[in-house]
């Protein structure tokens, strides 16, 4: 019988392909990150819980109002944020256009 011996061994090669998405994934990851304008939620919320608070209850009920407002609108924002929901928006039953003032105009109704 014979005996070989093995005298050198190569490193195993490895692919480049999961280093190359690796890359890929550093160099998109910041352009999956949201930008300030998304994060508008929780301060609306607050203004307007503020707002609605002091006019109904005075000083402390805009305190409250604000607390309240900024939690619902944090997390109105992130449920809108992490489903993909749109804006709720008005929707008239008619063909228009809006003015330049703000205003909708209707000239076909169905």
């Amino acid at each position: 019988m014979k005996k070989t011996g093995i005298t050198s061994s190569a490193w195993p090669t490895r692919s480049r392909l999961p280093l190359m998405f690796a890359a890929l994934a550093i160099t998109l990851a910041p352009v999956a990150m949201p930008h300030a304008g998304h994060a508008q939620g929780i301060v609306r919320g607050a203004q307007e819980g503020s707002y609605e608070g002091n006019r109904v209850a005075g000083p402390v009920g805009g305190v409250v109002g604000g607390a309240i407002g900024a939690g619902v609108g944090g997390a109105m924002g992130a449920v809108e944020g992490v489903l993909g929901l749109p804006e709720p928006h008005w929707h008239h039953r008619c063909h228009g256009y809006s003015d330049g003032y703000g205003r909708f105009h209707c000239y076909r109704y169905y």
